[in-house]
């Protein structure tokens, strides 16, 4: 029996794809799991087109990180925190402080703190640069200095 895959599936093909398979498996896994489709003239047009439109929101979707990534460039953030005099701090900046205090600025759109690129909390007084990860493909690092608070 012939399908159409909807989405790569392990050791037969990827998305898009005409396959062979049994019928058995077609029927019992791949349909109902909505992995494939029947290998027909309709189906082959909803295919092609449901891919071009994932190629369209993937496009809009790069250019509108682009669009966030100039606003993001540039920006400077300053953490004022209680550290001791070697300059650990005796809490830390985590990938949560970065995204609140990003989102209090003057962006038109909120930076999740999911896209906040900190592999482990800030726990010293320094210069940090901080990727932020808007896209598969765009990235924009903001600068996070960690100062000292004077009591």
């Amino acid at each position: 029996m012939k399908v159409i895959l909807k989405q790569q599936v392990e050791n037969l093909g990827e998305s898009g794809e005409v396959v062979s398979v049994k019928p058995g498996y077609a029927r019992n896994f791949l349909l109902p799991q909505g992995l494939a489709y029947e290998a027909s003239e309709a189906n082959l047009k909803k295919i092609e087109e449901e891919r071009k439109q994932a190629e369209e929101r993937s496009r809009r979707d790069y250019l509108e990180a682009r669009r966030r990534a100039s606003q993001l460039e540039g920006v400077s953030l300053t953490f004022l925190e209680r550290a001791s005099d070697e300059g650990r701090l005796f809490g830390s900046v985590s990938v949560a402080d970065v995204a609140g205090r990003l989102n209090e600025g003057s962006l038109d759109f909120e930076v999740d703190r999911r896209q906040v690129s900190l592999e482990e909390p800030l726990k010293e007084v320094g210069l940090y640069q901080v990727p932020i990860l808007l896209h598969d493909e765009v990235q924009v690092e903001v600068e996070v200095r960690v100062e000292r608070q004077e009591d």
